[in-house]
């Protein structure tokens, strides 16, 4: 517990040291759900503790990857719900090192804002741990800065920081794709956190009519809608890998097909996708109505309902789907590898 310690200064000049103590206690509650068997520290400390499980691998690697939210947050602080968040900020990490094959360990998040409101920022860091809970990753230690002047009161920044560890003769990797094998569509839950500075050109997510319900999109409304948060595909690629070794994964982020597929591809290979084979969730018809946006634009901005690929052997495509259906991923055939330099091709 820290005694004694206040700044009658500090605060005036807009920066309350004690609530950033209550804050720390507050999200103490969600912390503790992402306690794994390799956790060493609690939160409070100057750094996080973990201890990897490296048992059976030959050469472990640790793999990284950071991220935010963008400007999907816009969209929180007009909903002024923000317990979801954070999810979206795990997914963009853990998502990111799962294309290489490697488990998620553990998560740090850095929260900046123009206040602390302790209840606020607990509920920032429920999501958070959440989206830890969902990957298996511990959440061990993060940062939350209050900024007066350069963040409005009401506004702040959320980004993050994963680690995780792959035995390296088990890494992915996209130069043992070849022509012929198999693309895999893990779906969507929906925008997830990219194209948002677009999304909020095509729409006012700050009017009413943002709020009401659209028969087009299930009876949601169209703000409820964009603030699903994003998939988290760890568990299920984790499964498919116990029993198919995919050659390669890509998550599907901004830049949408063509600028993501070709990243899990060699060069002189490109993926051939039959535009009537892509599921499209609702949202991106009413974008693209909305914003009257060429469909190359779409399929070059979002995921258009594919969260990620999985490129499989062709022998493994029937044995790859059965697995996945079996974990309660409606994945399909998206398309296949073929010869080209193109990189996608959308016919």
């Amino acid at each position: 517990m820290i005694k004694n310690s206040t700044s009658d200064a500090y605060a005036a000049s807009g920066v309350d040291i004690t609530a950033g103590y209550k804050a720390v206690q507050l999200m103490k509650e969600h912390v503790a759900r992402t306690a794994t068997p390799g956790v060493l520290s609690d939160v409070g400390g100057f750094g996080g503790l973990f201890a990897p499980d490296i048992t059976g691998m030959s050469e472990p690697v640790l793999v990284s990857g950071t991220d935010g939210v963008g400007t999907k947050l816009k969209l929180a602080f007009a909903a002024d719900r923000h317990d979801t968040i954070g999810i979206d900020c795990v997914a963009m990490c853990v998502n990111d090192i799962i294309c290489v094959g490697a488990k998620p360990l553990f998560f740090l998040d850095y929260i900046a804002c123009g206040k602390n409101v302790p209840e606020r920022i607990a509920q920032i860091v429920k999501g958070v741990a959440e989206g830890c809970v969902q990957s298996g990753a511990a959440l061990i230690g993060g940062e939350t800065a209050e900024m007066p002047g350069f963040y409005p009161e009401n506004e702040y920044d959320l980004a993050g920081f994963a680690v995780g560890v792959a035995d390296r003769p088990k890494l992915l990797d996209p130069a043992s794709v070849k022509e012929g094998d198999v693309i895999i569509a893990l779906p969507s839950s929906g925008v997830h956190s990219n194209g948002f500075s677009l999304v909020r050109k095509v729409f006012d997510v700050e009017s009413e009519e943002s709020r009401k319900p659209l028969e087009a999109l299930g009876g949601k409304s169209l703000l409820e809608t964009l603030l699903t948060p994003t998939r988290i595909y760890v568990k299920p690629v984790l499964g498919l890998m116990e029993v198919v070794r995919p050659r390669a994964i890509a998550h599907i982020t901004g830049g949408g097909f063509y600028e993501n597929i070709p990243r899990s591809l060699p060069d002189g290979l490109s993926a051939k996708i039959h535009r009537s084979d892509v599921r499209v969730l609702p949202i991106f018809e009413e974008i693209a109505r909305a914003g009257g946006i060429s469909e190359h634009d779409m399929f070059n901005t979002f995921n258009m309902g594919v969260g990620m690929i999985c490129i499989v052997a062709k022998e493994d495509e029937e044995n790859a789907l059965s697995t996945l259906a079996g974990m309660g991923e409606e994945a399909y055939r998206l398309g296949e590898v073929v010869a080209s330099d193109e990189g996608v091709i959308l016919c």
